[in-house]
């Protein structure tokens, strides 16, 4: 079992002995009457007696544990919110670092991993409760952050990928890891996965019958948001007469007629512009708001200022229990001038 208040410096505590030592000295003034004892019983003077040196304990005690450094262990406890597991699957092959025009960013144009990188920053900074993991793919897919409530590393994991992307699109392998991620989902929550693509590849049958395994087993929801490049044909045209239309000359197209037949919920966006990223982000924001039984994180708490607050209480305490001592000691009586 944990304990949960920990010490920054435990060896401190080997002092600890030393808060007896009221009990061995005494620190009030010396009396003129020899035989303290010979004195009638005092109850109230008996009680300030003990409370001064229980007092001095107390200083000392409390001086010590503020030396060792106490603190409350951080740690999460259960919280329910209104979100959803989400699992942000981002390609990073080499195209996401163009345009959407096609072409290098130059002057204000935005690459559409950066656009994207930004727009899904601020979608995750409007939801807190959320438990959101991370997934890319290129040449393989590979998983970035398990899922987690904690925003500084959802945030450094999105930023990580500014990385220069590599020439393959493996989005079949991507998406399969995607939804083993979701492994780890909480019990109670919508389940939903998010992938910004810019294209797709053809995707193997064994690679097929995995994901139409993994999509019955896990239940999720799946988006694809689709950053389509100037010029390049949209996953919802059809073919025209004549036009070949197989999955090596219209991947996209033909990734969206399978995901379709996953039996899970699916939608697919299409975004030219950083604008219309940010409107299809927001509307799948609404579709996946609902309760959701995540974690709330509970950061470490020092507790030395505490125990520096209590021993100067007991010392400042001490010091008036002294001040008032005073005036009521006994005053020894003048020598005696001799005589010439």
């Amino acid at each position: 079992m944990t304990l949960p208040v920990a010490f920054g410096q435990p060896f401190a505590l080997l002092a600890m002995p030393l808060a007896l030592l009221p009990l061995l000295a005494r620190w009030l003034r010396a009396s003129s009457v020899p035989r303290l004892d010979l004195r009638p019983s005092d109850g109230a003077s008996t009680l300030i007696d003990r409370g001064l040196t229980a007092m001095g304990m107390l200083a000392l005690a409390a001086l010590i544990l503020g030396l060792a450094d106490p603190f409350l262990r951080g740690g999460s406890v259960p919280y329910r919110g209104q979100g959803a597991n989400l699992v942000l699957l981002i390609d990073r092959s080499s195209s996401m670092d163009d345009s959407f025009a096609g072409r290098a960013p130059g002057g204000e144009e935005e690459s559409k991993s950066a656009a994207a990188r930004r727009i899904l920053q601020d979608f995750i900074a409007g939801r807190p409760d959320d438990r959101i993991g991370i997934a890319a793919f290129s040449t393989a897919p590979m998983m970035v952050l398990p899922m987690t409530t904690s925003r500084t590393a959802i945030e450094a994991a999105i930023d990580a990928q500014a990385e220069p992307g590599l020439s393959q699109t493996d989005v079949g392998r991507g998406l399969a890891l995607a939804m083993e991620m979701m492994r780890d989902a909480t019990a109670i929550g919508s389940r939903a996965v998010v992938m910004v693509s810019d294209g797709a590849a053809v995707i193997a049958p064994d690679v097929q019958d995995a994901l139409h395994r993994l999509a019955r087993e896990q239940q999720v929801n799946l988006y694809w948001l689709y950053l389509r490049t100037a010029g390049a044909k949209g996953i919802f045209e059809d073919s025209r007469p004549g036009e070949s239309d197989t999955p090596r000359t219209r991947p996209e197209r033909h990734l969206h007629l399978f995901l379709q037949t996953l039996g899970t919920t699916y939608r697919a966006f299409e975004a030219e512009s950083p604008e219309a990223v940010r409107q299809a982000v927001e509307e799948i924001g609404k579709m996946e708001s609902r309760p959701i039984l995540t974690e709330r994180m509970l950061p470490r708490r020092d507790l030395a200022w505490l125990c520096y607050l209590l021993a100067g209480i007991a010392v400042g305490l001490l010091t008036l229990a002294r001040w008032f001592e005073r005036p009521f000691a006994p005053r020894r009586p003048a020598p005696l001038m001799r005589r010439i």
